[in-house]
């Protein structure tokens, strides 16, 4: 038996950011019969519901990059893996010390919480917009971004040109070590304008996988994952089997264990039809 995890934007979802109708036709038929599968996304479990919103996923999602196991239904988080409120103002003076401005989320009391302060460019603007055109309940906009560090940080974004988030990470990277994760990321729909995501250390897709599997009784399952951009490079090494899209990046490919079609394709739903019904 196979437990099969698949990346969302630019492996499961369409060139729109859609789940195709014959993916979520073909999907909902497997697991009604017994497939077992779920996703490992950067989006939060808010953007999934939507996305994926009547498939009947009986196992949690992988959220934030691995930063929490959640409820696909209700929302309620599993696990959390969020960082000390010191390493968050830590971070966020980082930040600003570049001329930056982040959009930061946090997990305490009141739940999961999105803060931005204003946008400085497209790619800023573009970020706000999404989540108010969707509804997302976290999204706060805060006069003091640094105020809201009291509750931990789950994930830190900076949305900016890649030089400048280059050199962001570096710095990052120099100062924490190995206390955090980062994900110099192209947005796949505003290629101009990429993203830096920094996670705590123990927020990534693999060890969420492995976490997932370990409490759900699917650890002798053979794992098979899907995914195309660097935020899913660890878990297609810590597979069984890693598949890459033909869209994804070379690191992907290079890390994977076979390459099938493109997203626009339906190419996992096809690989998985063929694959599990095989075994």
């Amino acid at each position: 038996m196979t437990l099969y995890v698949s990346d969302l934007d630019g492996t499961l979802l369409d060139p729109q950011g859609q789940l195709s109708a014959s993916t979520r036709a073909g999907l909902t038929r497997l697991l009604d019969e017994g497939l077992v599968f779920t996703v490992a996304s950067a989006r939060h479990v808010v953007s999934i519901q939507r996305l994926l919103e009547g498939l009947p996923l009986a196992l949690p999602v992988i959220s934030s990059n691995g930063a929490y196991l959640s409820d696909m239904v209700s929302a309620r988080h599993e696990l959390v893996n969020a960082m000390e409120p010191a390493l968050g103002q830590a971070l966020f003076a980082l930040v600003r010390q570049h001329g930056l401005m982040p959009f930061i989320a946090t997990h305490g009391p009141k739940g999961d919480q999105l803060f931005w302060h204003s946008a400085h460019n497209a790619g800023q603007q573009s970020f706000v917009d999404e989540r108010i055109a969707n509804g997302d309940p976290r999204l706060r906009q805060s006069a003091r971004l640094q105020d809201e560090l009291r509750d931990p940080l789950v994930t830190l974004v900076v949305v900016d040109r890649h030089a400048p988030l280059a050199a962001l990470q570096a710095e990052i990277e120099a100062l924490c070590g190995d206390a955090v994760q980062t994900h110099l990321n192209e947005d796949l729909y505003q290629p101009d304008w990429p993203w830096l995501t920094v996670h705590d250390r123990r927020a990534s897709k693999d060890q969420a996988i492995r976490t997932l599997a370990e409490r759900y009784g699917l650890a002798e399952r053979e794992i098979v994952v899907f995914g195309d951009h660097v935020n899913d490079v660890s878990m297609m090494r810590a597979a069984h089997r890693g598949i890459a899209m033909g869209n994804a990046i070379d690191a992907v490919k290079d890390a994977a264990h076979a390459v099938i079609g493109t997203h626009h394709e339906d190419s996992v739903l096809r690989f998985i039809e063929q694959d599990w019904r095989r075994g």
